[in-house]
């Protein structure tokens, strides 16, 4: 199975540009979801293929109407959309209120997510956008089918010592160990660190360090830049190419060192040449512009980590580049696997939507959802 849960404890660290920007550079075909019970983002700040607006009502709304009667892991993609740029999603409730209707499908939701990875028919990975998660939050049977549940933190003490609690809740209840629960799933927790490039590595080790010594059963797997030009760029607010920005950037390096640490978790990437699936099969380029990479020699495949092993994280390796310096692709060198999702393009690549033609207002990385 390959659902990636992302979600975020209190505050507003910027889940929703993290997974739109992971999807963007997935490796594999991915389809992203926004299931947030709180109502989705994407229908005010993107705009479809077309240029038109995306539509509230083919999302999480027309699927919770689907999934009542069960839903088989290929009926997806009849609710997904794609973006501007090729992404597909399936965009969110058009508020809270609507929420209500999902109450009981979670499970179903989660299966459906968790076998398309699987499925002969259209076959892809899925992000999933959880927003916020509490301890009555319906998403939690969502992560009980998830292969990685991502907590997006900002390196505040505060923010860092509610994932701290939040990771050790989250184990305790998706593994059994709280009292009167039963075992939900056994998911990997892990937390992906928003905070400047610079020093992000001994950051992210201390926090590394505290979250092993807590036992919450969760690790570091990543830092992600603190750069609110590239997350404006990402949503047309500012012009600009985002592929360059330092977000990007190091979001491309968390999903290759995913794939590096958990890829047998992974769907198998397509063979080439094979016929592409139904439903839009087929790899979309990447949003925003994105123009293939070039592949170069194969990196050598890492050894995962075991939770709560201590001392430094293995997955998030040297740090994003600081301000100033010319972009460079993360991890020069690595393939392409077949089928490749387009990193946001490579240099050269012609932007997407910019402030000519703005998708509409949407929270900035750190500021909003």
């Amino acid at each position: 199975m390959a659902l990636i849960a992302v979600a975020a404890d209190k505050g507003a660290p910027g889940v929703t540009t993290t997974s739109v920007a992971l999807a963007a550079v997935w490796p594999r075909r991915v389809l992203l979801a926004e299931a947030d019970p709180a109502g989705g983002d994407l229908v005010y700040r993107s705009v479809g293929q077309n240029g038109n607006a995306l539509d509230p009502n083919t999302g999480m709304l027309s699927l919770a109407a689907t999934a009542r009667r069960g839903i088989a892991a290929e009926q997806l993609w009849d609710h997904a959309q794609p973006m501007s740029g090729g992404l597909d999603v399936i965009v969110g409730l058009g508020n809270s209120d609507q929420s209500a209707g999902l109450t009981r499908l979670w499970p179903t939701l989660g299966r459906a997510f968790a076998a398309l990875a699987e499925s002969p028919h259209g076959g892809a990975d899925v992000i999933a956008d959880c927003g916020r998660v509490g301890a009555e939050s319906g998403t939690l049977e969502l992560f009980s089918h998830a292969a990685l549940v991502l907590l997006v933190a900002r390196a505040l003490p505060e923010q860092i010592a509610r994932v701290r609690d939040r990771a050790s809740s989250l184990s305790a209840r998706l593994h059994g160990t709280q009292r009167g629960a039963a075992a939900l799933g056994t998911p990997l927790i892990g937390v992906l660190l928003v905070t400047e490039p610079s020093g992000a590595a001994k950051v992210a080790g201390q926090v590394n360090d505290m979250l092993t010594a807590s036992q919450s059963g969760a690790r570091v797997l990543g830092v992600i830049a603190d750069d609110l030009a590239g997350a404006e760029q990402m949503a047309g607010r500012r012009r600009g190419r985002p592929e360059k920005s330092m977000l990007v950037r190091s979001i491309r390096k968390v999903a290759s060192d995913m794939h590096q640490n958990f890829g047998s978790l992974f769907a198998e990437p397509a063979t080439p040449g094979t016929p592409q699936p139904p439903y839009g099969g087929g790899v979309p380029p990447a949003p925003y512009g994105g123009g293939a990479q070039q592949p170069g020699q194969p990196g050598q495949p890492g050894q995962p980590p075991q939770p709560g092993q201590p001392g430094q994280p293995q997955p998030h390796g040297q740090q994003p580049p600081p301000p100033g310096q010319p972009g460079q692709p993360a991890q020069p060198g690595q393939p392409a696997a077949p089928g490749q999702h387009p990193a946001y393009g490579a240099p050269g690549a012609t932007p997407g939507p910019g402030p000519g033609n703005p998708p509409g207002p949407g929270p900035r990385h750190g500021a909003a959802r």
